[in-house]
């Protein structure tokens, strides 16, 4: 399977099927990247992103699955602490501490809670975060489905910073983090290789700090 980072919270896994991770990448450019399956972690603009336009096959929490069948969005429902199957990939969903408000048009409308999935595909584990503070029941998630990759914000102001990230990092024991959901815009700006100095210098763990675009294998 392939991580690719196309920037923000936005991921691409490749493997046996091609799934997207809240499709918005920033500075008004659209996805363009190919997949059978979108994961939305929460109802925020810089999350859904290009959800809609896109139309394809959506997980998200119920709420926000109730307002994209609106839409016409072929889209599986559930709920935190469930596991799905959607054509051989499972989804189990995790909990994330933050807010979530579906910002399309108008006012907006209630997206339910805030989420992170565990996404299982060919054998690897990835576990994306979502935007979420530092919570001790990270370690659960460690725990219980021991992720390959932890995708993890280290923005700060919206989400946690570099010092919860690495807290949360040594709660999941994943071999291999990636950080996310920094340097959109100057309020999220972070040096990650201060991140990564500190994480491989005092764990076993090793930190992929990818460019826009940058692929790995995993």
């Amino acid at each position: 399977m392939k991580l690719t980072w196309f920037g923000h919270s936005c991921v691409w896994l490749s493997g046996t099927k091609n799934i997207i991770v809240d499709p918005f990448i920033g500075e008004g450019k659209e996805i363009t990247a190919d997949c059978d399956i979108i994961a939305v972690t929460h109802g925020h603009a810089d999350h859904m992103g290009d959800t809609v336009r896109l139309r394809k096959r959506t997980v998200a929490i119920n709420e926000i699955a109730k307002y994209l069948a609106i839409k016409g969005i072929p889209v599986e429902g559930m709920n935190i602490g469930g596991t799905i199957e959607v054509d051989g990939v499972r989804f189990t969903m995790t909990p994330a501490v933050h807010s979530s408000w579906i910002e399309e048009g108008g006012i907006g409308c209630n997206g339910g809670a805030a989420a992170g999935y565990v996404i299982t595909m060919d054998g690897k584990k990835v576990y994306h975060a979502g935007d979420t503070a530092l919570f001790s029941d990270m370690k659960l998630i460690g725990d219980l489905y021991r992720p390959d990759v932890a995708l993890l914000p280290i923005g700060g102001r919206f989400t946690m910073g570099p010092d919860e990230a690495m807290m949360a990092a040594q709660y999941i024991g994943a071999p291999l983090v990636i950080p996310i959901h920094y340097n959109t815009w100057p309020k999220i700006v972070q040096d990650p290789s201060k991140f990564k100095f500190a994480i491989e210098r005092t764990t076993d763990m090793k930190v992929a700090v990818l460019a826009p675009g940058e692929t790995i294998d995993l």
